[in-house]
């Protein structure tokens, strides 16, 4: 098993922690990694683009001219799509993007997506991370000394002050184990685990 470094808040190596092989140490694929993330960028699409057809455009309802006799080309409506201020053919309506792939599958990619950050040394696990009060600029000061980026910090439980002291930095995602996700993983260069939630996602994943 892999052996990880875990540190506290100020960045003092407090002990190690072993990391399961089935979750932190398989060959990454990206394939099903691509699977997945396709189906999560699908389901955050709105799909609220829409266009009117002949049907739904105003007016129209006279017939612009007789059938036969004038010379021109017979026309029914002034909102044919041929006509400017006309209908849109096939243009976009209301839809559903998203769509699932199997369970196994999801799975798999999220395995995938941890072993990677393992491989490119960017998994950070700090024993605990308390927060007497809420504050931006001691949660800010604590990601400075680390060095983060753009990190994604995984907590075990419920933790209003610390979500809450990393409402204003954009850099920095904060969510439970329940919550995480491939597309996050990939989307933040460090991934940032509390010790407890290093369990409970190897739990979760081997069950």
């Amino acid at each position: 098993m892999a052996v990880a470094d875990v540190f506290d808040i100020e960045k003092k190596k407090v002990s190690q922690i072993e990391l399961n092989d089935a979750i932190f140490g398989v060959q990454p694929n990206e394939v099903v990694i691509y699977d997945v993330v396709k189906m999560q960028l699908a389901a955050r699409r709105s799909g609220t683009a829409a266009t009117k057809t002949r049907s739904d455009v105003n007016g129209g309802g006279k017939k612009p001219w007789r059938q036969k006799g004038t010379g021109r080309a017979r026309v029914g409506t002034i909102r044919s799509p041929l006509w400017r201020g006309g209908g849109i053919v096939f243009g976009p309506h209301p839809r559903d993007y998203s769509y699932n792939v199997p369970k196994k599958i999801r799975k798999q990619a999220l395995i995938s997506a941890l072993s990677m950050k393992l491989k490119q040394d960017k998994i950070l696990i700090i024993k605990d991370f308390p927060m007497e009060e809420i504050s931006t600029r001691k949660f800010k000061n604590v990601v400075d000394l680390f060095e983060l980026k753009k990190a994604l910090l995984v907590l075990d439980t419920e933790n209003e002050k610390l979500q809450k002291s990393s409402r204003n930095m954009k850099n920095v995602k904060v969510i439970k184990t329940e919550g995480i996700n491939v597309y996050d993983i990939l989307n933040h260069e460090h991934l940032v685990l509390l010790e407890p939630s290093v369990k409970k996602i190897e739990g979760a994943l081997l069950a």
